[in-house]
């Protein structure tokens, strides 16, 4: 039988299944590409092996049958050994938890059934030696942005401000994927917003005044955020349900806020944070008003305020400030139905599309 033992990239040289070492412990024969991360791993282990450099290709049956001629050859003229011969694959893209190459190639579906056809029933069996854990493709795309910074003249120009749209960009994009139903469009758009997040990392990794941070320091970020938050996940705080953990988040969140501000040295009066702190204005008006509102009730606020009721006053100026009124009250409408008013506003935006675009029909 031909095993092929297909072996992550990620995972560090030697770390292979149990299944994997008695493969090679046992098999009649080992071939290996020359320089495979393997090779020291096994010649530590006492295992010999064989170095012959498989035939290139994309794993169809022109491949299959250059690799079976090439396994034929290895083995040499003598007659095939009796026993397993063991094919350390090309790492390639790596291989998944599940046991499946992550790309096609010399350890592909495709290669493996034309390698059945040509070697018989049986005679081919794919083996997961290591396989990725879950995020290491997160690993690829930090070296892929440290090449591109330093060898690509466009990529090597940009900075956090340049940038900029485009983290905003994209973010939108995710968003209109999201509401297209397409899954796989969605899933290539949050690739996009991942790619501003390593970009941003890549470019501050190089700060020389003391603020630098890299990838590994984002995330290291948002665990200890995420570990501090949920101490009902990773602590022993034990909470009734979604509300209490609602709770708590917001009480965390508070006490952060005012450890934070004693380490900057803020005013003692700047020492109890407001719940609205940290509230982007940037964002769209009714997001923004949705987000305000949504932290006011949190912290206990009246709900007259959200409706501008009793003595808040009127904004200047004057027919401006009275829609600008009405529309923040229509938000506080929308939450108190449990609506998003954003959400509500493009569903309303793309009826408005269709029927232009029919009445554009009728009309031609």
């Amino acid at each position: 039988m031909l095993i092929i033992l297909a072996t992550s990239p990620r995972v560090a040289p030697g770390l292979l299944s149990w299944q994997a070492w008695q493969a090679l412990r046992s098999a009649a024969l080992v071939l290996a590409p020359l320089g495979h991360a393997q090779l020291p791993a096994l010649e530590e282990a006492g295992i010999g092996y064989t170095t012959a450099e498989p035939p290139a290709g994309d794993g169809g049956p022109e491949t299959a049958a250059a690799v079976a001629r090439w396994l034929a050859a290895a083995a040499g003229p003598e007659p095939a050994p009796a026993g397993d011969v063991v094919w350390l694959a090309p790492p390639e893209g790596g291989i998944t938890a599940a046991g499946q190459p992550v790309r096609p190639g010399l350890a592909g579906a495709d290669l493996i059934r034309e390698l059945a056809r040509l070697l018989g029933p049986g005679q081919v069996r794919l083996m997961a030696g290591s396989a990725d854990p879950a995020g290491a493709r997160l690993i690829d795309l930090v070296q892929a942005m440290d090449r591109l910074r330093t060898e690509c003249p466009w990529d090597a120009r940009q900075t956090h401000e340049s940038l900029a749209p485009h983290l905003l960009e994209e973010t939108y994009e995710a968003l209109e994927a999201l509401e297209s139903g397409d899954p796989q469009a969605f899933c290539e758009e949050l690739g996009d917003v991942l790619l501003q997040v390593a970009f941003h990392a890549r470019v501050a990794a190089e700060r020389t005044d003391g603020t630098a941070f890299t990838a590994d320091d984002v995330a290291d970020a948002i665990v200890t955020k995420l570990v501090r938050r949920h101490p009902h996940v990773f602590g022993g705080v034990t909470v009734s349900g979604a509300d209490e953990v609602q709770g708590n988040w917001d009480a965390i969140k508070r006490e952060e806020k005012r450890l934070k501000a004693e380490r900057l040295g803020a005013a003692a009066d700047q020492a109890a944070p407001s719940a609205l702190d940290g509230v982007p204005f940037g964002q769209p008006a009714l997001s923004l008003a949705a987000q305000l509102q949504r932290r006011a009730q949190r912290a206990g606020a009246p709900a007259g305020l959200a409706r501008l009721d009793g003595d808040v006053p009127p904004a200047p100026g004057a027919e401006s400030a009275m829609i600008g009124r009405e529309l923040f009250v229509l938000v506080a409408r929308a939450r108190e139905a449990g609506i998003d008013p954003e959400t509500a506003l493009r569903d309303a935006a793309r009826q408005f599309r269709d029927a232009v675009r029919s009445w554009e029909h009728a009309e031609s």
